[in-house]
């Protein structure tokens, strides 16, 4: 396989914080030509013996898939996970672990909402759940879209959710070594997932990318839904500096809310390995 593939590594379901199921999602790959498919649901494997049958009734290729929440220099940073035995316990564990405290977390926002005025935004955000032990930001976020609070998810989060905002509550998620151990310690991959989202100096993402390669890291992703077409480039570069392979993946969630369609970005840059070539023994 070359970088000339449609391959699709980061997208959610209903099972996180995604609008459509495994089954739809599949079918929405294949319509768009995708090749070689994973669900990286957050925090969460419990749709992946779903994705893989959907795959494989579309005739995709399928890799499994996990978004993993961790906490780096007070910033939460998402490592997706490619490629890992979806049985091994110390991930399951894991994974366990990072998804506990989402339900208080939710209702102290909640609360937080309360004060300026949104009411029962805890119940609302609840009828957006697939999952109640995944219940994030974004379901907060669609609850106030339904509500006419705001017009759309990007209107929500600036004025409600992020950093300083009513509704903003931080979150103590998994250590970034813990993460890529957990993945690679179940035969998979690692990958920093979408690095441009996160506002480090170039000091602090130097030490982001050091210690994730230290810890085991081998990828990142340079074409993802929420980069330009220059920090394709840019982390074309950062592989190539750190020895790390390349990844490509929409992050879509929902056909309403998502930037990128499943299957539609370009083809990764040449001069790099892409992740599938590493993971060929690993797809199914």
């Amino acid at each position: 396989m070359t970088n000339i593939l449609n391959a699709d590594l980061h997208c959610h379901s209903v099972v996180s914080d995604g609008t459509l199921t495994p089954e739809a999602l599949a079918e929405r790959a294949k319509s768009n030509g995708v090749e070689l498919w994973a669900l990286t649901d957050h925090d969460e494997i419990g749709g992946l013996q779903r994705a893989r049958d959907a795959a494989h009734a579309q005739g995709m290729r399928y890799l499994t898939g996990v978004e993993i929440s961790v906490t780096f220099l007070h910033q939460t940073v998402h490592i997706v996970g490619l490629g890992f035995d979806a049985d091994n316990d110390d991930l399951r564990l894991g994974l366990q672990r990072t998804r506990g405290g989402r339900k208080e977390r939710a209702m102290e926002m909640s609360d937080g909402l309360a004060k300026v005025g949104i009411k029962d935004a805890f119940e609302g955000a609840l009828k957006f759940v697939g999952n109640p032990e995944l219940i994030s930001r974004t379901h907060f976020a669609r609850f106030l879209v339904e509500t006419g609070a705001c017009k759309d998810t990007n209107e929500v989060f600036r004025k409600y959710l992020t950093e300083g905002k009513p509704g903003y509550v931080p979150h103590r998620w998994a250590t970034l070594k813990d993460a890529v151990q957990w993945i690679t310690q179940a035969g998979g991959m690692a990958i920093i997932a979408h690095p441009a989202r996160y506002k480090f100096s170039p000091n602090e993402e130097f030490a982001l990318f050091t210690e994730f390669k230290g810890h085991g890291g081998q990828g990142v992703e340079v074409v993802t839904g929420s980069h330009s077409a220059a920090e394709y480039v840019t982390y074309a570069g950062t592989a190539k500096e750190f020895g790390l392979a390349a990844s490509r993946g929409s992050d879509f969630h929902s056909p309403l809310e998502s930037h990128t369609e499943l299957g539609t970005l370009p083809y990764l840059p040449g001069g790099l390995t892409p992740v599938w070539e590493l993971l060929s023994a690993r797809i199914q």
